[in-house]
């Protein structure tokens, strides 16, 4: 399992399908998943650390997860299959919950939990950016940084 880190979310063009970019802790490779717009917008939150009027789900979960004295200790992406991502929610209990990626970063950047990626998915599906294309890298942050949710187009009720 490598660490992975949240760069942001996005809209891929032509297309208006958001994606989640995450980026290997301490290697150079880079792992796109597309994702649900609900999603994206729960993930954009909690990077911009913004609070809505009325708990998303993700953040009901959380305050779940307090109120039971659950404590999240990892989120892994584990697997590939025919062009789907699948995630696990480990608990520090040892119980395992499968989870589509999406909400388990979502709920991971709410609880400070990390998140890991298989070898096999990142060999598979990782994107290798070396040094010296960072450059582009650094455009896609600039654009994340002016990004809000309410460009992902839903209502958080």
């Amino acid at each position: 399992m490598n660490e992975l880190d949240v760069v942001g979310v996005r809209v891929e063009m032509p297309s208006n399908q958001p994606i989640v970019l995450l980026r290997e802790v301490g290697g150079d490779r880079y792992l796109p998943i597309w994702i649900g717009p609900g999603e994206a917008t729960a993930i954009a939150f909690a990077q911009q650390g913004m609070a809505p009027a009325r708990p998303l789900t993700h953040d009901l979960f959380k305050d779940v997860l307090d109120a039971v004295g659950q404590q999240l200790s990892e989120v892994r992406i584990t697997d590939l299959r025919e062009g789907v991502f699948y995630a696990e929610l480990v608990f520090a209990s040892g119980v395992e919950v499968s989870a589509r990626p999406s909400d388990a970063i979502a709920l991971a950047l709410r609880t400070g939990t990390p998140i890991y990626g298989s070898d096999g998915v990142l060999d598979d599906a990782g994107i290798a950016i070396p040094d010296e294309q960072e450059d582009e890298v650094e455009k896609f942050r600039e654009f994340l940084d002016q990004i809000s949710p309410e460009d992902f187009g839903t209502n958080s009720q």
